[in-house]
């Protein structure tokens, strides 16, 4: 439950009056060394009001985004010890404010921080948890703390110093994983759910276990809330969300109408409405006194993850799937604004090699959508959706009025830069998803690189989509492929383990390259440079690879990164290389020599994709925590 209690007139006063850095255009807000802009606000997780509710948490996977909750106005954004939301689902509690709004808690893998809302500062963290922490909690009085992570554990802490106090019984809990923990309104009892099928409850004084819920859930709990007088404990699963008294234990209602998970609930201030968002898109907002249900809130394209209310519940918050957060009048269901920027996890970035000023940059995300952006100024231009499943490649036409799609959904899809309409979609029911499309250099073909069919390469008509060539002989699945700079070899990469070369006109099996000791994930050429006969490759044996295409020799063997490399581009001089690693770094790399530059840091997850701009001068890289970094390449500063 969220405590109704109000900051002063001169705490108001020192968040609306921010410091020049927040005056700034919101990318360029706590850059790492040597990124010029950020695009997107990071894999959304989480969202809480202030208990005062002129403030909204939005956590993402970069930081702790704070908004003005009337307008919509970011204030802020806490970084420091990045928000890393890794392995994490997005049924869970991430982030807590204090009851009386000065403090911030965010879950960051086995770690908490916590924050001064108002300067932004770090002021501590919490170590002793050895797995993920999946909820965080302040008491009603603001000062215990309660954390629960992935193995069970639940710990509380000292919420002003920080110093750990206890752990709860866990009744041989150590293999269920607790989603969240949630104070009665009193403080002295805690509730938590999870992979058990159950609500378990605790004495916060004593840590002692006191009984469980007999809720009627069959499958995990996703999600726990005390009713504010604190009769009722409501939990949330699949399909339904059950009513229990905390002093019985007994199954008291239940509520249905979601068609599938549901992932999220939250009482009213008056106990009198239950707000719950779910995998079938909606919100639902229930009479809690008779379980009828008042009203459905439609307008989401993707799951909704998370609601909240406002202290004054006149406004239910949601966090959606296809990177939104919705703001809506709780009383007439009716959508006031959408705070936008965040991503799903993005697979994929390219620029545009011509173009009206070679500027504009593609990035695809798992959340199914394609965002085209001006790399000038980050704004942000058109988002493309259509796409019912993640998008796993992009790639621009060579004039840059067309953009080409693969996604997991089967389908391939044209789209126009200009104007961001889809000119056509080909579903492709004999190849299945698309993991990879290349246009050749004359913008007549295009190929793509099946993730079902075993092996499988078509070469279609990049005006017609018709099939002109397959190409067969990758004894596994095909991830990555890249036309040479001529157009009359095509480069594929595999799960086999192998980088194979096909001409382009006839369809015939050249040669094949080997020396990964596994997955091949991206192949590609110096398009414009120097030396196009070259082909660099990552694999996910943490290696770079150079060959000669004309010899089919091995040139040499760039070592450095320590986990899986997931991209490589050469810059368009051809004397850099830049590659991307599940490490969470980009090496850059002189391509001639194979010496070692310098390495960026600054993702906070696995980095999926780098792309060079056509002077060279940028690089972007797109992530797993939801955001694009553009790099200064020359002087590796901001």
């Amino acid at each position: 439950m969220r405590t109704k209690l109000y900051i002063s007139i001169s705490l108001l006063l020192a968040i609306l009056i921010r410091t020049p850095v927040l005056a700034q255009d919101a990318s360029q807000w706590h850059l790492p060394e040597g990124a010029k802009a950020r695009f997107g606000k990071g894999l959304l997780v989480d969202v809480q009001y202030s208990p005062d509710g002129t403030k909204l948490a939005i956590a993402s996977g970069i930081g702790v985004w704070l908004y003005d909750a009337n307008t919509g106005e970011k204030l802020n954004l806490l970084s420091g010890p990045m928000y890393h939301p890794r392995n994490y689902g997005h049924d869970r509690k991430f982030i807590a404010f204090s009851p009386d709004g000065s403090t911030l808690a965010s879950a960051n893998l086995d770690t908490i921080h916590f924050w001064n809302v108002t300067t932004g500062k770090h002021l501590r963290s919490l170590t002793e948890h050895t797995a993920l922490v999946y909820s965080v909690a302040f008491s009603p009085n603001g000062n215990t703390f309660a954390s629960a992570s992935f193995d069970g554990t639940i710990r509380l802490w000292d919420a002003t110093t920080g110093k750990f106090l206890r752990k709860l019984d866990s009744r041989n809990a150590s293999r269920i994983s607790v989603s969240n923990v949630v104070f009665s309104p009193d403080g002295s009892t805690l509730a938590g759910g999870g992979s058990n099928h159950k609500v378990w409850m605790w004495d916060v004084n004593t840590g002692k276990f006191l009984h469980e819920l007999l809720t009627g859930h069959g499958n995990t709990i996703t999600d726990v809330a005390f009713s504010p007088d604190g009769h009722i404990v409501a939990s949330a699963g699949v399909s339904q969300i059950c009513l229990s008294n905390t002093t019985t234990g007994k199954h008291v209602n239940s509520l249905h109408g979601h068609k599938n998970w549901c992932n999220s609930i939250s009482y009213s201030p008056d106990g009198r409405t239950l707000a719950s968002g779910g995998a079938d898109k909606t919100i639902r907002l229930w009479n809690t006194a008779t379980g009828k249900q008042l009203r459905i809130l439609t307008g989401h394209t993707g799951v909704v993850y998370s609601v909240a209310f406002n202290p004054d519940g006149n406004t239910v918050a949601s966090e959606c799937a296809n990177g939104n957060v919705w703001v809506w009048n709780a009383n007439k269901g009716k959508h006031l604004y959408t705070l936008t920027g965040y991503m799903g996890f993005v697979e994929c970035v390219a620029f545009s090699l011509f173009g009206p000023d070679g500027s504009i940059l593609a990035s695809a995300s798992r959340d199914g959508t394609i965002r085209l952006w001006k790399a000038n100024t980050g704004k942000h231009l058109h988002t493309l959706t259509g796409h019912t499943r993640g998008v796993s490649s992009v790639a621009f036409s060579p004039d840059g009025r067309t953009l080409a799609s693969g996604g997991r959904d089967n389908t391939l899809r044209l789209w126009n830069t200009t104007t961001g309409q889809q000119l056509y979609t080909h579903t492709v029911h004999w190849i299945g998803s698309v993991d990879s499309v290349a246009f050749s250099p004359d913008g007549n073909t295009f190929a793509c690189a099946s993730g079902n069919v075993v092996g499988t390469i078509y070469l279609l008509n990049a005006n017609t989509g018709k099939s002109i060539q397959k190409l067969a002989g990758h004894e596994s699945l095909v991830i990555s492929v890249a036309f040479s700079p001529d157009g009359n070899t095509l480069a594929s990469g595999g799960q086999d383990r192998t980088i194979r070369l096909w001409d382009v006109n006839t369809g015939k099996h050249l040669r094949t390259l080997t020396g990964h000791t596994s997955q091949v994930n991206n192949v590609a050429f110096n398009l414009f440079g120097p030396n196009g006969n070259i082909l660099a490759s990552a694999g996910i044996d943490t290696t770079i690879r150079l060959w000669d295409i004309n010899t089919g020799e091995q040139i040499r063997t760039l070592t450095g990164h320590t986990s899986s490399v997931n991209s490589v581009t050469i810059s368009p001089d051809g004397r850099t290389l830049a590659s991307a690693s599940s490490d969470d770094t980009i090496r850059l790399w002189d391509a001639n020599t194979g010496e070692h530059l310098r390495t960026l840091t600054g993702h906070t997850m696995s980095i999926r994709s780098v792309a060079f701009s056509p002077d060279g001068r940028t690089l972007a890289s797109g992530s797993g925590d939801g955001t694009i970094l553009l790099w200064n390449i020359e002087t590796s500063k901001p």
